[in-house]
C-alpha cells in the first residue's frame, strides 16, 4: 500500500491541508506511458490549439484568483500580497507561452548543394516527448507552471511532482488544465523520494528546482540515463552596498529581500557585504528589519511569515546558535516569535562580527537570516561576494557608475541587479546561476523554449535535373 502524505499550515501545523497517497514508481512508469501516447496527438496540435489550451489555463487562473491566493497562503505560509502576485505572475506566465506557441522553431541556412541543385539548409525544433518536472513548496503555483507551460507549449507531455509540503497546490496546478488537454497529457504524482526519483527515470527530459543536494543527484540520474536536465538549486547570495548607497531606501529594500516570506526564496538575499565602515548601514537594517510586520501570513501587511516545518525553524535556530558561539553578535531576532507556541515562526535575524568563513556564513541557512560583512575596499567586497560555492544572484547598491558597472563586471553570478534587490524574477528573461546553483541550460523566457525541444538540421535538396543532351554537331555548317 502506498505510503500517505500530508501537507499542514505552517502557521497552523494542525491543520492537514490535503492528505494524498504517495504516487509509487509502477504507477509513475504507467502514467508516463499513457502521456506520451497522448503526446504524439498533442505535437500534431500545433501552435493555435496549444496556445487556445494555455490561454483558457490563463482565464481560468483568474477566474479563480482569490481561491487560489488563499490555499498558497495556508498551505506554505506566504504572506497574502505576496500569494496574490504569485497567482498573477502564473497568469502572465500562461499568457506568455500561450503566445509563444507561434515563435520560430528555427533558422534557414544556405545549403552547399551543387549549382544545378537547389535546396533549403534549414533547422527545426521538435519536442523531447514527457517532460518530468519536479518542483519546490516555496512557490507553489509559479514554478511548476513556469517549466510546464513552455513544455506544453513546445509539444511536450507533462509529469508533475509537487513537494509534500504543497499538496494542494499542486493538485490546483492540475486543475488548471483540466479538460483543455488531450486526456493522458498532464499527470500530477504526489509523492517523496522513491516517486521524484521514478519520474526522472520515466521521462525524456527533466527540470528540478530544489536544495543543491537533491539536484546534484537528479542531474547525475539524469546524466546516466543520457537525458537533458536543468537543476536549479540554492544561492548564497549577497547585496554590496557602495559607500554612495542611500542608507534608508537601500536599507529598507535588503530588509524585505532578505527577510520576506521568511527568507524562503532561492534568491532571497543571504549575506550584504559593505564596502567600507558598515556601522552606519548596520544601524539602519536593523531599523529596517525592525519595521517589518512579521506574524499570520494571513494578514495584508504582513511580510514575514512561518518557516516551512519544524525542521526549517531548527536549522535557523541552529544557525544563530553556531554564529553565536563563534562570537558573532546577533542584532535582531532568533525567537519564536508571536505564535511559536502555534506555528514554526521565527523572528528575522541579522548577524554581524562573523568570520567570513563561518558556515552560517557561506551556506544557506533558507529562512529569515542574513550576515552584515564589512570590506575595505570594492576589490575585496568583490572576493567576498564570490567567495562561496553559489553564484545565483546578486545585487549592487550605489551611485557611482564606474563603481556599479566594476561591480557588475566583478562577481560571479548568473543574475545581477542594480539598486534592485535580489528577489524578483522576469519570466520573459533567462534564469538560472553559476557553480552549485544551476546545472544544465538556462529556464524561463525563449532559453525555456529551446529546453524543451531538440534541434535536428533539415537538407532539402531538389532531385537532381536531368542533364540536356549535347545537340550533334554539323560539320558543313561549321564550315560555311
Amino acid at each position: 500500500m502506498s505510503e500517505l502524505i500530508r501537507s499542514r499550515s505552517p502557521q497552523c501545523p494542525s491543520d492537514v491541508v490535503m492528505e494524498q497517497a504517495a504516487v509509487s514508481p509502477d504507477e509513475v512508469r504507467a502514467l508516463a506511458a499513457r502521456a506520451r501516447t497522448a503526446q504524439a496527438g498533442w505535437c500534431r496540435e500545433g501552435p493555435a490549439g496549444r496556445a487556445a489550451a494555455l490561454r483558457a489555463a490563463a482565464d481560468r487562473l483568474r477566474d479563480r484568483a482569490d481561491a487560489l491566493t488563499d490555499l498558497i497562503v495556508r498551505e506554505v505560509g506566504k504572506p497574502a500580497s505576496e500569494a496574490r502576485a504569485e497567482v498573477d505572475r502564473g497568469a502572465a506566465i500562461l499568457d506568455y507561452y500561450a503566445q509563444a506557441c507561434f515563435a520560430a522553431t528555427g533558422d534557414v541556412l544556405p545549403p552547399s548543394l551543387p549549382a544545378h541543385q537547389p535546396g533549403l539548409l534549414f533547422t527545426e525544433r521538435r519536442p523531447h516527448g514527457v517532460a518530468g518536472l519536479v518542483t519546490p513548496w516555496n512557490f507553489p503555483l509559479a514554478i511548476p507552471l513556469w517549466k510546464a507551460a513552455p513544455a506544453l507549449a513546445t509539444g511536450n507531455a507533462v509529469l508533475l511532482k509537487p513537494s509534500p509540503d504543497a499538496l494542494a497546490c499542486g493538485d490546483a496546478v492540475a486543475g488548471l488544465f483540466e479538460g483543455l488537454l488531450p486526456s493522458g497529457l498532464l499527470h500530477v504524482v504526489p509523492g517523496g523520494t522513491e516517486t521524484g526519483r521514478a519520474v526522472v527515470e520515466a521521462s525524456d527530459i527533466v527540470s528540478f528546482t530544489g536544495s543543491a543536494t537533491v539536484g546534484a543527484q537528479v542531474a547525475v540520474a539524469a546524466a546516466h540515463a543520457g537525458l537533458p536536465v536543468q537543476a536549479e538549486m540554492g544561492g548564497q547570495n549577497a547585496a554590496l552596498v557602495l559607500p554612495d548607497a542611500d542608507l534608508g531606501q537601500t536599507a529598507a529594500l535588503l530588509a524585505s529581500a532578505a527577510m520576506g516570506y521568511a527568507g524562503q526564496k532561492c534568491t532571497a538575499t543571504r549575506r550584504i557585504v559593505v564596502v567600507g565602515d558598515a556601522r552606519e548601514f548596520t544601524e539602519a537594517l536593523v531599523a529596517a528589519v525592525a519595521s517589518l510586520r512579521f506574524g499570520d501570513p494571513a494578514e495584508p501587511t504582513v511580510v514575514a511569515g512561518p518557516v516551512i516545518d519544524a525542521a526549517a525553524r531548527s536549522r535557523v535556530f541552529g544557525a544563530v546558535e553556531a554564529a553565536r558561539a563563534s562570537g558573532a553578535r546577533i542584532l535582531t531576532g532568533g525567537t519564536g516569535g508571536p505564535t511559536a507556541d502555534d506555528g514554526f515562526f521565527v523572528a528575522p535575524v541579522l548577524i554581524d562580527r562573523i568570520d567570513p568563513a563561518h558556515p552560517v556564513a557561506r551556506e544557506e541557512t533558507f529562512g529569515p537570516l542574513a550576515t552584515i560583512l564589512a570590506a575595505p575596499d570594492l576589490a575585496s567586497a568583490v572576493e567576498l561576494v564570490n567567495d562561496v560555492r553559489y553564484g545565483l544572484v546578486t545585487s549592487v547598491h550605489g551611485h557611482d557608475v564606474g563603481a556599479l558597472l566594476d561591480a557588475v563586471r566583478g562577481v560571479d553570478t548568473g543574475l545581477i541587479r542594480v539598486n534592485a534587490p535580489t528577489t524578483g524574477v522576469d519570466f520573459h528573461a533567462p534564469f538560472g546561476g553559476e557553480k552549485a546553483s544551476s546545472y544544465g541550460p538556462r529556464e524561463q523566457g525563449a532559453a525555456a523554449l529551446h529546453f524543451y525541444t531538440s534541434v535536428r538540421t533539415v537538407t532539402f535538396a531538389a532531385p537532381p535535373r536531368p542533364t540536356r543532351p549535347t545537340p550533334p554537331s554539323h560539320p558543313a555548317k561549321e564550315a560555311l
